[in-house]
């Protein structure tokens, strides 16, 4: 894959790693575009059992969107949209692949990394994760997959309170409202994420598939319109989203104006 997305195989477990290190894992767009491209390539492939998710190092499963990319890349509705295209894409290949997919995550989980670790069939974090998904202050909305892989895993209500008030939260919170499944010591998680797949790996694969393809399908969100679609993409041509994206990229805090 590229430079940012590598592949590593134990036997039938496949390792994919996000790596961007020096921005917490934050995903380039070409980092969204491996990844689903490699969540395509190893449904495909009868040989994998489990596929294992991950961010490069310790600090970090991913840190959201790279923001510095959003001036050339993301700045307004027509970018967006091809912008969503792909990174819709990428989540629509992790919740799709035939394989359980587990997340193993280390510290920080928030914005597109919660969006794509929520798509996983298991998560296992440290004690020392943090959560959440501040885009409101980026003058910023989550797109229609993310905001419904969102509120598949933990419900209306958890998920309303996430993208409304922007809240960072620790790892025992995010246990008790359904977006992490198991919490272990920050030195375990590497360990315990394999040993799931494992776990995993030893079952009968097609039983494990067709669990998963069924549980996909009884989850399943009713069809949004066209319309419902379209307008996630309104927030790109307002002010407010101007002024999130330079108060981040300057480490300020924004003051929006609701225009």
């Amino acid at each position: 894959m590229g430079d940012m997305l590598t592949i590593e195989r134990d036997g039938d477990i496949a390792v994919v790693s996000l790596d961007n290190p020096a921005k917490m894992n934050a995903l380039t767009l070409s980092m969204w575009r491996d990844l689903g491209a490699a969540m395509n390539e190893l449904s495909d492939d009868d040989g994998v059992r489990c596929v294992v998710l991950r961010g490069a190092g310790s600090k970090a499963f991913a840190a959201g969107a790279d923001i510095g990319e959003f001036a050339t890349l993301r700045s307004n509705r027509e970018q967006a949209r091809a912008y969503a295209e792909i990174t819709t894409a990428a989540m629509e290949a992790i919740e799709r692949c035939r394989h359980p997919v587990v997340a193993m995550i280390h510290g920080v989980c928030v914005g597109g990394g919660l969006e794509i670790a929520s798509l996983c069939d298991i998560r296992i974090c440290g004690e020392s994760s943090r959560f959440g998904a501040p885009v409101g202050q980026l003058g910023l909305t989550m797109s229609c997959a993310e905001l419904g892989a969102l509120i598949r895993l933990a419900g209306r209500p958890v998920a309303m309170e996430i993208v409304l008030e922007g809240r960072i939260f620790n790892a025992q919170e995010a246990l008790a409202k359904g977006l992490t499944s198991r919490v272990v010591a920050d030195d375990a998680v590497e360990e315990e994420a394999i040993a799931t797949a494992r776990r995993i790996a030893r079952g009968a694969p097609l039983v494990a598939r067709w669990h998963k393809q069924a549980a996909n399908t009884l989850t399943r969100s009713p069809a949004l319109s066209a319309a419902d679609i379209e307008s996630a993409f309104d927030c790109f041509d307002t002010e407010d989203f101007r002024i999130g994206a330079q108060a981040f990229n300057a480490k300020q805090k924004p003051v929006f104006k609701g225009k």
